[in-house]
């Protein structure tokens, strides 16, 4: 690691045409301009989110998760990551973040701290628009990054 420039920068991870795979980048939109902030939207891919969080002093990424609530908000850290992955709940991508964890600690590209915010969805079909539960997380959801950004 080069060392953290003490940015804050805010990942949304989806693909708006996946229904509730949208909710991260639904998140970066929804904060617009969050003061001190780079807000960037990703698909997942593990080299593109750590070339995106790699010198933060705080990455904050937020993503839609499988899971067998829809709606029910997660918050994980380093620490917490490999855990919540076998409880059963899992990134919507193909590698998914836990990967990007793994290959960024094996080069040592982790930002300084690392926080997941997470929503279970319901929808991951092709299709414009999230489903219910999860469009009622986003404010919540947006208010957690918030509080994470603002220390």
């Amino acid at each position: 690691m080069t060392g953290p420039d003490g940015a804050t920068v805010v990942i949304g991870v989806g693909n708006e045409f996946r229904r509730d795979d949208g909710a991260g980048p639904g998140v970066i939109d929804r904060l617009g301009n969050l003061a001190g902030a780079r807000l960037a939207v990703c698909d997942g891919e593990p080299a593109r989110l750590i070339g995106l969080w790699e010198d933060a002093a705080l990455a904050i990424v937020v993503d839609a998760v499988r899971g067998e609530q829809p709606g029910r908000l997660h918050e994980l850290d380093l620490d917490t990551v490999g855990q919540h992955h076998h409880r059963g709940s899992s990134s919507s991508h193909a590698l998914g973040i836990e990967a990007a964890v793994e290959l960024a600690q094996a080069l040592d590209r982790l930002p300084a701290r690392l926080v997941i915010l997470a929503v279970e969805g319901a929808d991951f079909n092709l299709g414009l628009g999230l489903s219910p539960p999860v469009a009622a997380a986003l404010p919540e959801l947006a208010a957690r990054v918030a509080r994470h950004a603002a220390g």
